[in-house]
């Protein structure tokens, strides 16, 4: 912790933030609320052992700062990442809100991979981002939905099957901790994984579209028709195969088309319109 004066802001937090996040607690002498968050936040930065650097500035002998960054109310904790605010709070928050707060704006390295990693996969670099998802896992094998993340980027570039990728998402999976189990994209994986492996085997979408056209009873085409959709994230072509499936005999091979459309749910949640039809049109055929 170190108190900081105007002429000393731009370094020790503008600059600082660059290499790591910088809180700055904006106080003054008569606060007693403070008196109380001041000590607590100087035992977390010596707890989180350089994750963040802590700066206090006096709002009363500042005042420029604290207009300049609207200081209403004290005490007003701001956290500055890359030169800019990331976030911030007003007053004497309790110590795990506090933690919260500062594993937001301070995550742990990992943690930070991790996030450095979904960047450059929303950026379209989805070699570079893989990486660094391998990397946060190689530090911190537990770290809650990053082995999620790793196998649904796998997944999305497939297909083609590639065995390599397959047997990457299938560890990933079955190395899942509880946290992530308990995640409904689990469940969803496990369901594209099956799809792709079976769709080495399956017949080709057009010969199954040929059989259901000659004989619409065909429920067993149709259901390999709605895997091979799902292999190729045409969730819309599965829950119709799937829907026609339930509407023609809801108890086909221990009802399984119904059991397969809530894993699709759960694989085109992103689609809430499609979701939703078809949710509406299980139920009808269910409840009919």
């Amino acid at each position: 912790m170190i108190d900081v004066d105007e002429a000393a802001f731009a370094r020790e937090v503008l600059e600082a933030s660059q290499s790591m996040p910088v809180l700055v607690d904006f106080w003054a002498p008569w606060c007693a609320p403070c008196r109380t968050l001041g000590p607590l936040l100087e035992r977390l930065e010596i707890q989180y052992a350089g994750r963040f650097k802590l700066v206090k500035v006096d709002s009363d002998a500042n005042g420029a700062l604290a207009a300049r960054y609207q200081v209403r109310s004290i005490p007003y904790v701001v956290a500055f990442s890359g030169g800019a605010v990331a976030d911030s709070f007003v007053g004497a928050l309790p110590e795990r809100q506090l933690r919260e707060f500062i594993e937001r704006v301070a995550p742990a390295p990992a943690e930070r991979m991790r996030r450095d990693g979904l960047a450059l996969v929303a950026a379209g670099q989805t070699d570079a981002g893989a990486a660094l998802l391998r990397a946060a896992l190689a530090q911190d094998a537990e770290l809650a939905g990053t082995r999620l993340d790793l196998a649904e980027l796998l997944l999305d570039q497939m297909p083609p099957v590639d065995a390599a990728k397959t047997a990457e998402v299938a560890a990933l999976l079955e190395a899942a901790g509880p946290a992530d189990r308990a995640d409904s994209r689990a469940a969803a994986m496990q369901t594209r994984l099956a799809s792709l492996r079976d769709s080495a085997t399956l017949a080709a979408a057009a010969v199954l579209r040929d059989r259901i056209a000659a004989e619409p009873r065909d429920l067993a085409a149709r259901f390999d028709l709605a895997r091979r959709c799902i292999a190729e994230r045409d969730f819309g072509g599965a829950l119709e195969q799937l829907t026609e499936i339930v509407a023609r005999d809801r108890k086909a091979d221990g009802d399984a088309a119904r059991r397969l459309m809530l894993s699709v749910f759960d694989l085109a949640a992103d689609d809430a319109p499609l979701v939703s039809s078809y949710r509406r049109r299980l139920s009808a055929l269910i409840n009919r």
